[in-house]
């Protein structure tokens, strides 16, 4: 198998709808650059897509201080706060003006780093297993927010490694489509996915 690390993920390889891309984002890897040069890098195994329209979106009324972010071209982070404790990262999506967003809510981490101490590190794989838990294990708050995602920026993305498309393509690897967790509006739409055998998926089902 090839490890060698794929090509960064382009800002025009996102400027499309939420809907597509969050599917797509599965198995690509994020890398958290810290300010001393060390990277950690974990493969997204978990994704919610917000697009125009949708009720559950932060932008659907209209912009605001908090919410600008998605206004914006594709290819940045929106990083906001909820319950004033936990963070979570969005990967801004599709054109300028036009609010789309995919919520990364889990990743299986290649390392953890020096930071997490038990009992965390006892369930190396639980420690990402949810989008605040992924945000406070790779340390991921307002500061990063607007922030473009690109190599030396703090946060970038990279593509699917050979061996794990061709996986998916042999049906070796799947992925499941659901609805998302936590909402009061939107709850019907599917538009969740997870790689369906990941012990790192925040919740099944």
């Amino acid at each position: 198998m090839d490890f060698n690390s794929p090509s960064p993920i382009t800002a025009q390889w996102l400027s499309r709808d939420s809907t597509q891309i969050a599917p797509e984002l599965i198995g690509c890897t994020l890398v958290r650059q810290m300010p001393d040069g060390s990277c950690f890098r974990g493969v997204i195994v978990e994704t919610e897509a917000y697009a125009p329209e949708d009720p559950a979106m932060h932008a659907y009324r209209r912009p605001t201080a908090r919410n600008r972010v998605m206004f914006g071209a594709a290819g940045i982070a929106y990083v906001y706060l909820i319950y004033g404790i936990y963070h979570c990262l969005n990967i801004v999506t599709d054109r300028a003006e036009i609010p789309s967003a995919v919520l990364i809510r889990a990743l299986q981490l290649d390392t953890l780093p020096d930071w997490i101490t038990p009992p965390q590190s006892l369930k190396p794989d639980r420690v990402a297993a949810g989008p605040g838990k992924l945000c406070r294990a790779l340390k991921i708050d307002l500061a990063l927010n607007a922030t473009p995602f690109q190599p030396g920026q703090g946060l970038w993305l990279e593509h699917r490694y050979p061996w794990f498309q061709q996986q998916m393509d042999q049906d070796k690897l799947s992925l499941t489509q659901t609805t998302r967790i936590g909402l009061t509006k939107g709850v019907d739409l599917p538009w969740r996915w997870y790689l369906t055998d990941s012990p790192a998926v925040s919740r099944k089902g």
